[in-house]
Protein backbone atom coordinates (compact mmCIF):
# COMPACT_ATOMS: atom_id res chain seq x y z
CA UNK A 1 0.00 0.00 0.00
CA UNK A 2 1.57 2.99 -0.80
CA UNK A 3 2.40 5.60 1.62
CA UNK A 4 0.16 9.38 1.35
CA UNK A 5 2.43 12.18 0.33
CA UNK A 6 1.22 14.72 2.68
CA UNK A 7 2.20 12.45 5.92
CA UNK A 8 5.33 11.60 4.46
CA UNK A 9 6.67 15.03 3.86
CA UNK A 10 5.22 15.99 7.16
CA UNK A 11 6.94 12.81 9.02
CA UNK A 12 10.21 14.10 7.46
CA UNK A 13 10.02 17.83 8.47
CA UNK A 14 9.41 16.74 12.06
CA UNK A 15 12.78 14.56 11.57
CA UNK A 16 14.72 17.19 9.61
CA UNK A 17 14.61 19.88 13.02
CA UNK A 18 10.78 21.53 11.87
CA UNK A 19 10.00 23.70 8.70
CA UNK A 20 11.97 26.52 10.08
CA UNK A 21 15.21 24.36 10.18
CA UNK A 22 14.97 23.60 6.13
CA UNK A 23 16.57 26.37 3.94
CA UNK A 24 16.05 24.49 0.30
CA UNK A 25 14.00 21.91 -0.91
CA UNK A 26 14.56 20.03 -4.22
CA UNK A 27 14.66 16.32 -5.79
CA UNK A 28 16.47 14.64 -8.34
CA UNK A 29 15.16 11.00 -9.55
CA UNK A 30 14.67 9.73 -6.64
CA UNK A 31 15.79 11.99 -3.84
CA UNK A 32 13.87 14.69 -1.42
CA UNK A 33 17.04 17.03 -0.69
CA UNK A 34 16.53 19.23 2.07
CA UNK A 35 19.36 22.12 2.58
CA UNK A 36 19.34 22.32 6.72
CA UNK A 37 20.34 25.60 8.99
CA UNK A 38 21.40 23.44 12.23
CA UNK A 39 22.40 19.51 10.67
CA UNK A 40 22.32 18.76 14.95
CA UNK A 41 18.39 18.99 14.61
CA UNK A 42 18.24 16.12 12.00
CA UNK A 43 17.19 12.59 13.50
CA UNK A 44 18.84 10.42 10.14
CA UNK A 45 17.65 7.61 12.15
CA UNK A 46 13.70 8.36 12.35
CA UNK A 47 13.67 9.29 9.29
CA UNK A 48 14.97 5.94 8.04
CA UNK A 49 12.76 4.34 9.95
CA UNK A 50 9.37 5.93 8.11
CA UNK A 51 7.54 4.15 5.75
CA UNK A 52 8.48 4.40 2.91
CA UNK A 53 11.67 6.18 2.94
CA UNK A 54 14.30 3.68 1.46
CA UNK A 55 17.45 5.63 2.93
CA UNK A 56 18.89 8.57 3.86
CA UNK A 57 22.64 9.91 3.05
CA UNK A 58 23.74 13.09 5.76
CA UNK A 59 26.05 15.66 4.11
CA UNK A 60 26.74 18.14 6.70
CA UNK A 61 24.78 20.81 5.39
CA UNK A 62 21.96 18.99 3.78
CA UNK A 63 20.08 15.64 3.81
CA UNK A 64 19.06 13.37 1.19
CA UNK A 65 15.71 10.97 1.68
CA UNK A 66 15.64 8.49 -0.80
CA UNK A 67 12.19 7.74 -1.68
CA UNK A 68 12.14 6.62 -5.06
CA UNK A 69 10.83 7.58 -8.35
CA UNK A 70 7.17 8.44 -8.99
CA UNK A 71 6.94 9.41 -4.80
CA UNK A 72 9.53 11.78 -4.45
CA UNK A 73 8.11 14.47 -7.11
CA UNK A 74 5.11 14.26 -4.91
CA UNK A 75 6.60 14.42 -1.63
CA UNK A 76 9.02 16.97 -2.83
CA UNK A 77 5.64 18.78 -3.81
CA UNK A 78 3.71 18.79 -0.38
CA UNK A 79 7.44 19.54 1.59
CA UNK A 80 7.70 22.82 0.16
CA UNK A 81 4.41 23.44 0.91
CA UNK A 82 4.82 23.15 4.21
CA UNK A 83 7.66 24.82 3.93
CA UNK A 84 6.35 27.74 2.90
CA UNK A 85 3.00 27.76 5.18
CA UNK A 86 5.10 27.62 8.15
CA UNK A 87 7.01 31.04 8.16
CA UNK A 88 10.59 31.53 9.64
CA UNK A 89 10.67 30.03 13.20
CA UNK A 90 13.48 29.14 15.55
CA UNK A 91 15.41 25.60 15.12
CA UNK A 92 15.57 22.81 17.57
CA UNK A 93 18.93 23.26 19.66
CA UNK A 94 21.51 21.34 18.81
CA UNK A 95 21.94 19.92 22.21
CA UNK A 96 23.39 20.41 25.76
CA UNK A 97 25.77 23.00 25.51
CA UNK A 98 26.80 21.73 21.46
CA UNK A 99 27.84 18.83 22.41
CA UNK A 100 28.79 15.20 20.19
CA UNK A 101 25.53 15.38 18.61
CA UNK A 102 26.16 18.82 17.32
CA UNK A 103 29.58 17.77 16.77
CA UNK A 104 29.07 14.40 14.99
CA UNK A 105 27.24 15.60 11.59
CA UNK A 106 29.50 18.84 11.00
CA UNK A 107 32.11 15.92 10.81
CA UNK A 108 30.59 15.46 7.37
CA UNK A 109 30.50 18.64 5.82
CA UNK A 110 34.53 17.78 4.24
CA UNK A 111 35.18 20.63 2.57
CA UNK A 112 35.51 18.75 -0.91
CA UNK A 113 32.20 16.52 -0.17
CA UNK A 114 30.42 19.98 0.63
CA UNK A 115 31.90 21.27 -2.95
CA UNK A 116 30.70 18.31 -4.63
CA UNK A 117 26.90 18.84 -2.93
CA UNK A 118 26.79 22.24 -4.18
CA UNK A 119 27.88 21.84 -7.87
CA UNK A 120 25.28 18.34 -7.85
CA UNK A 121 22.82 21.34 -6.66
CA UNK A 122 23.30 23.08 -9.74
CA UNK A 123 23.19 20.38 -12.29
CA UNK A 124 20.40 18.14 -10.77
CA UNK A 125 17.55 20.41 -11.79
CA UNK A 126 18.59 19.96 -15.32
CA UNK A 127 18.61 16.52 -15.68
CA UNK A 128 14.65 15.99 -16.69
CA UNK A 129 15.83 18.54 -19.58
CA UNK A 130 18.73 16.20 -20.58
CA UNK A 131 17.10 13.22 -20.31
CA UNK A 132 14.01 14.50 -22.34
CA UNK A 133 16.26 16.04 -25.09
CA UNK A 134 18.60 13.12 -24.95
CA UNK A 135 15.58 10.76 -25.89
CA UNK A 136 14.53 12.97 -28.69
CA UNK A 137 17.89 13.15 -30.03
CA UNK A 138 18.44 9.47 -30.10
CA UNK A 139 15.06 9.15 -32.19
CA UNK A 140 15.50 11.79 -34.31
CA UNK A 141 18.95 9.91 -35.52
CA UNK A 142 17.24 6.80 -35.86
CA UNK A 143 14.47 8.36 -38.57
CA UNK A 144 17.47 9.89 -40.18
CA UNK A 145 19.52 6.81 -40.39
CA UNK A 146 16.50 5.13 -42.20
CA UNK A 147 15.50 7.87 -44.10
CA UNK A 148 12.16 8.06 -42.36
CA UNK A 149 9.81 11.41 -42.16
CA UNK A 150 12.25 13.66 -43.95
CA UNK A 151 9.95 16.47 -42.90
CA UNK A 152 9.87 15.73 -39.42
CA UNK A 153 13.27 15.62 -38.41
CA UNK A 154 14.53 19.19 -38.95
CA UNK A 155 11.71 19.76 -36.37
CA UNK A 156 13.03 17.08 -33.67
CA UNK A 157 16.24 18.38 -34.25
CA UNK A 158 15.40 22.42 -33.37
CA UNK A 159 13.41 20.36 -29.97
CA UNK A 160 16.39 18.23 -28.74
CA UNK A 161 18.87 20.84 -29.67
CA UNK A 162 17.44 23.87 -28.38
CA UNK A 163 18.22 23.19 -24.91
CA UNK A 164 21.57 21.76 -25.38
CA UNK A 165 22.58 25.36 -27.27
CA UNK A 166 21.62 27.24 -24.61
CA UNK A 167 22.33 24.99 -21.53
CA UNK A 168 25.09 27.43 -20.19
CA UNK A 169 22.63 29.88 -19.69
CA UNK A 170 20.57 27.26 -17.24
CA UNK A 171 24.28 26.15 -15.64
CA UNK A 172 24.72 30.34 -15.03
CA UNK A 173 21.10 30.73 -13.57
CA UNK A 174 21.12 27.66 -11.45
CA UNK A 175 25.41 28.61 -10.12
CA UNK A 176 24.73 31.82 -8.80
CA UNK A 177 21.20 30.78 -7.14
CA UNK A 178 23.32 27.65 -5.28
CA UNK A 179 26.08 30.60 -4.43
CA UNK A 180 23.92 33.43 -3.00
CA UNK A 181 23.83 35.34 -6.09
CA UNK A 182 20.81 36.95 -8.43
CA UNK A 183 20.02 34.42 -10.52
CA UNK A 184 19.38 36.09 -13.69
CA UNK A 185 22.67 37.85 -13.25
CA UNK A 186 24.23 34.50 -13.47
CA UNK A 187 22.54 33.25 -16.51
CA UNK A 188 23.39 36.56 -18.45
CA UNK A 189 27.41 36.47 -17.89
CA UNK A 190 26.80 32.80 -18.75
CA UNK A 191 24.77 33.38 -21.91
CA UNK A 192 28.51 35.19 -23.28
CA UNK A 193 29.99 31.48 -23.42
CA UNK A 194 27.36 30.52 -25.99
CA UNK A 195 26.83 34.25 -27.63
CA UNK A 196 27.41 33.72 -31.42
CA UNK A 197 29.30 37.38 -31.44
CA UNK A 198 32.33 35.77 -29.54
CA UNK A 199 33.94 34.39 -32.69
CA UNK A 200 35.02 38.31 -33.23
CA UNK A 201 36.52 38.18 -29.65
CA UNK A 202 40.75 36.96 -29.90
CA UNK A 203 41.90 35.86 -26.41
CA UNK A 204 45.48 34.76 -26.47
CA UNK A 205 46.30 35.29 -30.13
CA UNK A 206 43.27 33.28 -31.32
CA UNK A 207 39.86 33.63 -32.07
CA UNK A 208 36.83 32.54 -29.32
CA UNK A 209 34.01 29.83 -30.51
CA UNK A 210 30.65 30.26 -29.52
CA UNK A 211 30.36 27.51 -26.99
CA UNK A 212 34.35 27.15 -25.78
CA UNK A 213 34.26 25.87 -22.31
CA UNK A 214 30.90 24.78 -21.91
CA UNK A 215 28.97 23.95 -19.02
CA UNK A 216 32.48 24.59 -17.33
CA UNK A 217 32.93 27.83 -18.55
CA UNK A 218 29.49 29.03 -17.44
CA UNK A 219 30.18 27.35 -14.41
CA UNK A 220 33.25 29.43 -13.42
CA UNK A 221 31.81 32.70 -15.17
CA UNK A 222 28.30 32.94 -12.60
CA UNK A 223 30.64 31.80 -9.66
CA UNK A 224 32.65 35.11 -10.43
CA UNK A 225 29.48 37.03 -11.08
CA UNK A 226 28.29 35.87 -7.86
CA UNK A 227 31.95 37.31 -6.23
CA UNK A 228 31.69 40.33 -8.03
CA UNK A 229 27.81 41.07 -7.02
CA UNK A 230 28.32 40.39 -3.27
CA UNK A 231 31.33 42.93 -3.47
CA UNK A 232 29.26 45.23 -4.77
CA UNK A 233 26.78 44.94 -2.87
CA UNK A 234 28.91 46.13 0.46
CA UNK A 235 30.22 49.40 -0.98
CA UNK A 236 27.68 50.32 -3.15
CA UNK A 237 25.38 53.16 -1.93
CA UNK A 238 21.97 51.77 -1.59
CA UNK A 239 20.12 54.84 -3.87
CA UNK A 240 22.91 53.43 -6.51
CA UNK A 241 22.87 49.64 -5.94
CA UNK A 242 20.18 48.91 -8.16
CA UNK A 243 21.89 50.86 -11.09
CA UNK A 244 25.22 49.96 -10.41
CA UNK A 245 25.56 46.44 -9.01
CA UNK A 246 24.52 44.68 -12.04
CA UNK A 247 26.27 46.35 -14.50
CA UNK A 248 29.12 46.43 -12.67
CA UNK A 249 28.79 42.58 -12.22
CA UNK A 250 27.82 41.69 -15.63
CA UNK A 251 30.71 44.04 -17.15
CA UNK A 252 33.75 42.51 -15.12
CA UNK A 253 32.26 38.95 -15.08
CA UNK A 254 31.84 38.90 -18.78
CA UNK A 255 35.25 40.93 -19.46
CA UNK A 256 36.48 38.27 -17.73
CA UNK A 257 34.72 35.80 -18.75
CA UNK A 258 35.57 36.66 -22.75
CA UNK A 259 39.29 36.92 -21.95
CA UNK A 260 40.31 34.20 -19.87
CA UNK A 261 37.49 32.05 -18.59
CA UNK A 262 36.56 30.73 -21.44
CA UNK A 263 40.05 29.88 -23.17
CA UNK A 264 40.90 27.96 -19.82
CA UNK A 265 37.46 26.22 -19.49
CA UNK A 266 38.08 25.39 -23.13
CA UNK A 267 41.55 23.80 -22.13
CA UNK A 268 40.09 21.73 -19.65
CA UNK A 269 37.00 20.75 -21.28
CA UNK A 270 39.66 19.24 -24.25
CA UNK A 271 41.34 17.64 -21.51
CA UNK A 272 38.41 16.10 -20.36
CA UNK A 273 37.61 14.56 -23.66
CA UNK A 274 41.14 13.34 -24.31
CA UNK A 275 41.64 12.02 -20.95
CA UNK A 276 38.57 9.72 -21.50
CA UNK A 277 39.54 8.56 -24.66
CA UNK A 278 42.73 7.62 -23.89
CA UNK A 279 41.73 5.98 -20.65
CA UNK A 280 39.70 3.67 -22.28
CA UNK A 281 42.01 3.38 -25.47
CA UNK A 282 44.75 2.32 -23.30
CA UNK A 283 43.30 0.87 -20.01
CA UNK A 284 39.85 -0.14 -21.12
CA UNK A 285 39.50 -3.59 -19.13
CA UNK A 286 41.20 -1.86 -16.32
CA UNK A 287 39.11 1.42 -16.27
CA UNK A 288 35.69 -0.17 -16.56
CA UNK A 289 36.86 -2.27 -13.77
CA UNK A 290 37.38 0.64 -11.32
CA UNK A 291 34.39 2.55 -12.42
CA UNK A 292 31.74 0.20 -12.65
CA UNK A 293 33.08 -1.51 -9.23
CA UNK A 294 33.07 1.69 -7.23
CA UNK A 295 30.20 3.71 -8.83
CA UNK A 296 27.58 1.90 -6.04
CA UNK A 297 29.64 3.63 -2.93
CA UNK A 298 29.16 7.10 -5.17
CA UNK A 299 25.29 6.59 -4.93
CA UNK A 300 25.27 5.75 -1.58
CA UNK A 301 27.07 8.91 -0.33
CA UNK A 302 25.00 10.63 -2.50
CA UNK A 303 28.40 12.38 -4.58
CA UNK A 304 27.20 10.49 -7.98
CA UNK A 305 25.40 13.75 -9.44
CA UNK A 306 28.71 15.65 -9.09
CA UNK A 307 29.65 13.83 -11.99
CA UNK A 308 27.13 15.83 -14.54
CA UNK A 309 29.94 18.26 -15.85
CA UNK A 310 32.34 15.86 -16.99
CA UNK A 311 28.86 13.74 -18.99
CA UNK A 312 27.90 16.88 -20.18
CA UNK A 313 31.18 18.32 -21.30
CA UNK A 314 31.76 15.17 -23.12
CA UNK A 315 28.17 15.63 -24.68
CA UNK A 316 29.29 18.63 -25.97
CA UNK A 317 31.88 17.96 -27.30
CA UNK A 318 31.40 14.16 -28.89
CA UNK A 319 28.10 13.65 -28.95
CA UNK A 320 28.26 11.24 -26.38
CA UNK A 321 29.70 10.37 -23.00
CA UNK A 322 31.51 7.75 -23.02
CA UNK A 323 32.14 7.20 -18.94
CA UNK A 324 27.77 6.76 -18.46
CA UNK A 325 27.68 3.19 -20.12
CA UNK A 326 30.39 2.26 -17.75
CA UNK A 327 29.09 3.80 -14.89
CA UNK A 328 25.69 1.86 -15.26
CA UNK A 329 27.05 -1.01 -15.07
CA UNK A 330 27.04 -1.00 -11.26
CA UNK A 331 22.82 -1.22 -11.25
CA UNK A 332 23.44 -4.86 -13.38
CA UNK A 333 26.00 -5.76 -10.81
CA UNK A 334 22.91 -4.73 -8.10
CA UNK A 335 20.32 -6.81 -10.20
CA UNK A 336 22.30 -9.69 -10.12
CA UNK A 337 22.75 -9.40 -6.98
CA UNK A 338 19.25 -9.13 -5.68
CA UNK A 339 18.31 -12.10 -7.26
CA UNK A 340 20.58 -13.91 -5.69
CA UNK A 341 19.33 -13.18 -2.52
CA UNK A 342 15.52 -13.81 -3.64
CA UNK A 343 17.04 -17.31 -4.32
CA UNK A 344 18.73 -18.15 -1.35
CA UNK A 345 16.83 -16.06 1.09
CA UNK A 346 13.80 -18.03 0.34
CA UNK A 347 11.92 -18.09 3.95
CA UNK A 348 12.55 -14.25 4.19
CA UNK A 349 9.39 -13.19 3.01
CA UNK A 350 9.67 -9.76 3.64
CA UNK A 351 12.83 -9.53 2.09
CA UNK A 352 11.82 -11.31 -1.17
CA UNK A 353 8.75 -8.80 -1.42
CA UNK A 354 10.89 -5.85 -1.01
CA UNK A 355 12.94 -7.24 -3.86
CA UNK A 356 10.20 -8.05 -6.25
CA UNK A 357 8.84 -4.29 -5.56
CA UNK A 358 12.24 -2.79 -6.28
CA UNK A 359 13.47 -5.12 -9.38
CA UNK A 360 11.70 -3.43 -12.35
CA UNK A 361 13.06 -0.11 -11.23
CA UNK A 362 16.34 -1.81 -10.80
CA UNK A 363 15.85 -3.19 -14.49
CA UNK A 364 15.43 0.86 -15.62
CA UNK A 365 18.60 1.85 -13.74
CA UNK A 366 17.19 2.74 -10.77
CA UNK A 367 19.26 1.27 -8.00
CA UNK A 368 18.43 3.58 -4.92
CA UNK A 369 15.89 1.15 -3.61
CA UNK A 370 17.63 -2.25 -4.23
CA UNK A 371 20.99 -0.73 -2.45
CA UNK A 372 19.45 0.85 0.62
CA UNK A 373 16.16 -1.81 0.67
CA UNK A 374 18.46 -4.83 0.35
CA UNK A 375 22.30 -5.12 -0.29
CA UNK A 376 23.86 -2.77 1.73
CA UNK A 377 21.49 -3.69 5.05
CA UNK A 378 23.15 -7.52 4.01
CA UNK A 379 26.21 -5.95 4.00
CA UNK A 380 28.17 -8.73 1.49
CA UNK A 381 25.64 -8.78 -1.17
CA UNK A 382 26.39 -4.62 -1.66
CA UNK A 383 30.06 -5.64 -2.11
CA UNK A 384 29.60 -9.13 -4.28
CA UNK A 385 27.48 -6.29 -6.25
CA UNK A 386 30.27 -4.07 -6.70
CA UNK A 387 32.05 -7.00 -8.59
CA UNK A 388 29.44 -7.75 -10.71
CA UNK A 389 29.74 -3.84 -11.75
CA UNK A 390 33.34 -4.25 -12.23
CA UNK A 391 32.89 -7.30 -14.45
CA UNK A 392 30.12 -5.70 -16.48
CA UNK A 393 32.52 -1.88 -16.48
CA UNK A 394 35.47 -4.26 -17.90
CA UNK A 395 33.55 -5.85 -20.61
CA UNK A 396 32.49 -3.05 -22.25
CA UNK A 397 36.05 -1.47 -21.38
CA UNK A 398 37.50 -4.43 -23.62
CA UNK A 399 35.51 -3.61 -26.31
CA UNK A 400 36.18 0.34 -26.24
CA UNK A 401 39.97 -0.47 -26.06
CA UNK A 402 39.41 -2.50 -29.29
CA UNK A 403 37.83 0.59 -30.67
CA UNK A 404 34.54 -0.40 -30.37
CA UNK A 405 33.14 3.15 -28.07
CA UNK A 406 29.61 3.23 -26.49
CA UNK A 407 28.14 6.41 -25.24
CA UNK A 408 24.75 7.84 -24.14
CA UNK A 409 23.29 11.14 -25.87
CA UNK A 410 22.29 12.17 -22.12
CA UNK A 411 22.62 11.41 -18.43
CA UNK A 412 19.82 10.22 -16.00
CA UNK A 413 18.57 7.04 -17.00
CA UNK A 414 20.95 3.49 -16.83
CA UNK A 415 19.80 -0.27 -17.04
CA UNK A 416 17.57 -0.91 -19.90
CA UNK A 417 16.40 2.63 -20.10
CA UNK A 418 19.74 3.79 -21.57
CA UNK A 419 18.99 2.02 -24.65
CA UNK A 420 17.17 4.46 -26.44
CA UNK A 421 20.10 7.09 -25.79
CA UNK A 422 22.97 4.86 -26.98
CA UNK A 423 25.47 6.17 -29.78
CA UNK A 424 28.88 4.85 -30.62
CA UNK A 425 31.35 5.24 -33.62
CA UNK A 426 30.36 2.16 -34.99
CA UNK A 427 26.50 2.65 -34.85
CA UNK A 428 23.42 2.02 -32.82
CA UNK A 429 23.67 -1.13 -33.45
CA UNK A 430 27.25 -2.03 -32.13
CA UNK A 431 26.57 0.01 -29.22
CA UNK A 432 23.45 -1.64 -28.11
CA UNK A 433 25.27 -4.97 -28.54
CA UNK A 434 28.53 -4.33 -26.52
CA UNK A 435 26.14 -2.36 -23.57
CA UNK A 436 23.70 -5.62 -23.80
CA UNK A 437 26.76 -7.52 -22.85
CA UNK A 438 28.32 -5.61 -20.65
CA UNK A 439 24.85 -5.58 -18.51
CA UNK A 440 24.48 -9.37 -19.01
CA UNK A 441 27.42 -9.69 -17.95
CA UNK A 442 27.15 -7.36 -14.15
CA UNK A 443 24.10 -9.97 -13.54
CA UNK A 444 25.69 -12.85 -14.14
CA UNK A 445 28.92 -11.69 -11.95
CA UNK A 446 26.77 -9.99 -9.61
CA UNK A 447 24.64 -13.17 -9.39
CA UNK A 448 27.44 -15.94 -8.94
CA UNK A 449 29.53 -13.72 -6.61
CA UNK A 450 26.46 -13.08 -4.01
CA UNK A 451 25.30 -16.68 -4.44
CA UNK A 452 28.57 -18.22 -3.31
CA UNK A 453 30.18 -15.24 -1.26
CA UNK A 454 27.39 -12.85 0.04
CA UNK A 455 26.34 -14.62 3.16
CA UNK A 456 27.58 -15.31 6.42
CA UNK A 457 27.74 -19.23 7.79
CA UNK A 458 24.57 -17.68 9.65
CA UNK A 459 22.88 -16.34 7.13
CA UNK A 460 23.78 -19.60 4.64
CA UNK A 461 22.03 -21.73 7.43
CA UNK A 462 19.21 -19.75 7.31
CA UNK A 463 18.61 -20.00 3.70
CA UNK A 464 19.14 -23.78 3.68
CA UNK A 465 16.43 -24.55 6.59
Amino acid sequence: MRNDPASTAAAVLARAGGPGNVTSVAHCMTRLRLGVADPAAVDAEGLRALPGVLGVVTDGAGVQIVLGPGVVEEVTARTEALVRGAGPEPAPPAGPEGGVEAAAPRREATPVKALLRRVANVFVPLIPALIGCGVLAGLNGLLLNAGLLPALTPALTAVASGFMALIAVFVGHNTAKEFGGTPVLGGAVAAVVVYPGVAKVTAFGVHLVPGQGGVLGALAAALLATRVEKWCRGRVPGALDVLLTPTVTVLVSGLVTLYGLMYAAGVVAAAIGTAADRLLATTGPAAGLVLGGLFLPLVMLGLHQALIPIHTTLIAQQGYTVLLPLLAMAGAGQVGAALAVYVRLRHDVSLRTTIRSALPAGLLGVGEPLIYGVSLPLGRPFVTACAGGAAGGAFVGFFAMLGDKVGATAIGPSGWALFPLLAGNRGPGTAAAVYGGGLLTGYAVGFAATYLFGFTGRSRAAAST
